[in-house]
């Protein structure tokens, strides 16, 4: 789960982390009275969205004045910002961060991340901080230091100094900067955090350390530990088939493209999407129906999978384990009866190709062979069902 800028602040306060004061602000006037009560001569104006890259969209102002405060505002609010982390259909902005300028002396890169190759928590750090911390790590990453940490141990001071060191922070800082790492990684773990960013992470001219922006991502099935952090969820930032799908138990991530996939476990769903790719298809979604297979599991996730009109060819690829195949076929039928009832058809809108192995597979093929729906199709395996069904969502778009 994300949370917006303003709202991991209030989260890195708890742990001592030193940030800039500021305000949420959902309308102008909530904006100007922010920057009133703040009463500092130069106020940032931040759009609030789950996106990096807000600064060079136009998604953050100094403002010198109150009045400047009210035009910025005025700007961002319900402004449609569209950054390399949104995609060309951006993000629109619902609210601003009104925080108190900062006497910016350098900026730095500081984040925490768990590293699975190691399978330990990771701090990164650089003093190549800012806006493009992605161009510096693809070419110059030698510039990008590394500390990882013994999770029986925790981060270790000498780890922290040696971090501040690397990042050539000036030696009348580095305790501040340590104390922050610590504090930091305080809250990644307390929090149950699946990263933890600062970028840019500021040495002041008055020879402070400010997070002058956060990222905080969280595990979402240690949620239920945190009441706090589910409370910040903002649903209008979240794609709603996304929300959809997780009210009703399914693991679905929308990928953009109109070959929808069908599957059960992880690593199928992802070989899956790798074989509609080789095979010149743009995948529209990894759906992980997991060990459930009642029908109307299945009825419903193709109902989430037909919404809007963005697929326009489904690939059911399914290796029953714990899965049963004729659940997976009744579901089918289900989902074709459900879509008959509500758009008068006698089949599927969209082909779609289906691939059955395992538990009472035989079964699940009979009762689709069987079925008088139309547009449903069996395949022999997994690279014959991949070629078809792009092959037709080709021949449907021509």
């Amino acid at each position: 789960m994300n949370i917006h800028e303003y709202q991991s602040k209030e989260v890195l306060r708890s742990y001592g982390v030193n940030v800039p004061a500021g305000k949420p602000a959902f309308s102008v006037d909530e904006a100007v009275a922010a920057a009133k009560e703040l009463g500092t001569p130069v106020c940032v104006v931040k759009a609030q969205i789950h996106a990096g890259g807000r600064g060079k969209a136009g998604g953050v102002k100094v403002a010198k004045s109150l009045d400047e405060v009210k035009k910025y505002a005025s700007e961002i609010l319900g402004k449609v910002l569209v950054t390399h982390q949104t995609g060309p259909e951006g993000k629109k902005v619902g609210r601003l961060l009104i925080e108190a300028g900062s006497n910016i002396k350098k900026e730095y890169y500081l984040s925490f991340v768990v590293d699975r190759g190691s399978a330990k928590v990771v701090m990164m750090g650089s003093e190549e901080g800012g806006m493009d911390i992605e161009e510096v790590a693809a070419k110059t990453p030698e510039k990008i230091f590394k500390e990882y940490i013994d999770p029986a141990i925790g981060l270790a001071p000498f780890q922290a100094q040696r971090m501040a060191y690397n990042m050539n922070f000036p030696q009348e800082v580095i305790r501040k900067a340590s104390t922050m790492m610590i504090q930091l990684y305080n809250a990644f773990v307390g929090e149950d955090c699946s990263l933890a960013e600062i970028n840019p992470l500021v040495e002041t001219a008055e020879g402070d350390v400010i997070a002058l922006d956060a990222k905080l991502n969280f595990d979402d099935s240690a949620l239920f530990r945190h009441p706090n952090i589910e409370a910040y969820r903002d649903e209008t930032e979240e794609d709603p088939k996304e929300l959809w799908a997780a009210r009703e138990h399914l693991n679905y991530v929308n990928l953009g493209g109109d070959v929808a996939c069908m599957v059960n476990g992880a690593g199928l769903a992802m070989a899956t999407v790798d074989i509609l790719k080789f095979h010149g298809g743009n995948p529209a979604n990894f759906l992980d129906v997991g060990g459930d297979s009642e029908p109307e599991k299945i009825a419903k996730a193709f109902e989430i999978m037909l919404d809007g009109g963005q697929s326009k060819g489904i690939f059911v690829n399914i290796f029953g384990g714990i899965n049963r195949c004729d659940n997976i076929a009744n579901g089918i039928l289900k989902a074709a009866e459900i879509l008959a009832k509500e758009k008068g058809t006698d089949g599927m809108p969209v082909p779609v190709l289906v691939r059955l192995e395992g538990t009472k597979a035989q079964e699940g093929r009979e009762i689709l062979k069987s079925s008088p729906i139309k547009n449903v199709f069996m395949t022999p395996n997994m690279d014959e069902g991949a070629k078809k069904i792009v092959e037709l969502v080709n021949q449907a778009k021509a």
